[in-house]
């Protein structure tokens, strides 16, 4: 099992056949997808294929979604990492997304700032990547306020499957990075 970050909190790491009781327990509740499209799963193995997909990830992309664990419970809390976007968005291609989804008795603890932090990081100084993108709901208020805590800036809004977006970005350069 590889670890990717460590904050003082919390271990990111890869995600395991193991999570999926805590992936379920995190894609099956309606409130934590309300800005993702109000599709929760219904069946703890949709939570097996998406950890089997996740691990593909790192295979082919070597990136993909990473575990949240706390250090102090062990507790899975939910996921945050960068995701290799291959498919056309708002006019991009093979873009890095940032993104995190956290069970919803974990939500307004910090961790998404956390491990956001984290993440833009190790994006930029282990991949070397030269932006990073996030696009949120305009109305998942709580979710652009996290990006744009860590140093993301609104570039435009677009149409992302009926429902407008903001597209934001962070570029690799020191002074824009809020640490």
């Amino acid at each position: 099992m590889k670890i990717f970050a460590e904050t003082e909190r919390l271990i990111l790491r890869e995600l395991m056949p193991a999570d999926a009781e805590g992936m379920f327990e995190l894609n099956s509740d309606p409130d934590v997808h309300r800005y993702l499209g109000n599709k929760p799963v219904t069946s703890i193995e949709q939570s097996i294929a998406e950890i089997e997909f996740i691990r593909k990830q790192y295979v082919e992309n070597g990136i993909g979604r990473w575990a949240v664990i706390e250090k102090t419970s062990g507790n899975f809390l939910g996921w945050s990492g960068l995701k290799l976007i291959t498919e056309t968005t708002n006019n991009h291609i093979n873009y890095y997304d940032l993104g995190y989804r956290f069970s919803k008795r974990f939500w307004g603890k910090g961790y998404a700032t956390e491990t956001a932090m984290a993440v833009i990081d190790y994006g930029f100084t282990e991949l070397k990547l030269n932006e990073i993108i996030g696009i949120a709901d305009i109305n998942n208020l709580g979710s652009i306020h996290v990006l744009e805590k860590v140093g993301l800036r609104r570039v435009s809004v677009f149409d992302y499957d009926g429902t407008k977006h903001l597209w934001m970005k962070i570029e690799n350069q020191p002074s824009l990075i809020k640490r």
